[in-house]
C-alpha cells in the first residue's frame, strides 16, 4: 500500500520529478513550494513521510523538519543539491532519517524511504520503551516510599502484571493513579 508523502522543494522541476517517481512507486504525493507551505499542509492532514529540500525560501527544510519533529513526528528525508559538510552536520543534529544528494534515481529514493521508515519506527519504539521504563521506575519509587525495598517493589509489579496478564507499564500506571 502506498504512503502519503509530503514533498517540499522550491524548484518546480524537482517537485514534479519527485512526484512522478513516487507515484510510479504507488505513493500519494502532496507538493509544497517551501517549508512554510509544508508545515501548513502538515497541520491540515497527517503524512507518512516527508521529503524536504534543505535550502528553500521563507522556511527552509531544516526549520521545517525541526518543527515537524516536535508537532507531528514522521520520517523525514532531506533531498538537496548541497553536500556541504556544514549542512550535513546541521541535518544530523535533527531527527531526520535520510539525506540524499540531487539528482536522485528511483532506486535510491525507494531505498532511502525504506530505511527512513525503519529508523523512524525503531526510534518511536525506543521512545515508548523509555517512557514505559520511566513509568515503572516512578511506580517503584511510590512503593518504596511506602516501605518496600527496590527488589520487593519490582517483584510486586512483575507479579501483578503476570497475574492480570497486562504489561508492567499498565500496572505501574494503576499504582500511580491510586
Amino acid at each position: 500500500m502506498g504512503l502519503e508523502i509530503l514533498v517540499a522543494d522550491d524548484e518546480a522541476l524537482i517537485r514534479l520529478g519527485l512526484r512522478a517517481m513516487l507515484e510510479e512507486m504507488g505513493h500519494q504525493v502532496t507538493l509544497a513550494t517551501d517549508g512554510r507551505e509544508a508545515l501548513r499542509l502538515a497541520r491540515q492532514r497527517a503524512f507518512d513521510l516527508a521529503i524536504f529540500d534543505i535550502k528553500m525560501p521563507l522556511t527552509d527544510g531544516l526549520q521545517a523538519a525541526q518543527t515537524l519533529s516536535r508537532t507531528a513526528p514522521l520520517p523525514i528525508i532531506f533531498l538537496t543539491a548541497y553536500s556541504q559538510t556544514d549542512l550535513v552536520e546541521q541535518a544530523t543534529d535533527l531527527p531526520v532519517h535520510g539525506y540524499l544528494v540531487k539528482p536522485v534515481q528511483p532506486e535510491q529514493l525507494a531505498a532511502a524511504i525504506a530505511v527512513a521508515r525503519k529508523r523512524f519506527g525503531e526510534a518511536q519504539a525506543a521512545e515508548v520503551a523509555a517512557a514505559e521504563r520511566r513509568l515503572v521506575e516512578r511506580a517503584k519509587g511510590r512503593l518504596m516510599a511506602q516501605g518496600m525495598s527496590e527488589p520487593e517493589a519490582h517483584h510486586l509489579l512483575q507479579r501483578r502484571a503476570r497475574e492480570s496478564r497486562r504489561p508492567m507499564a499498565a500496572v505501574a500506571q494503576e499504582i500511580l493513579d491510586a
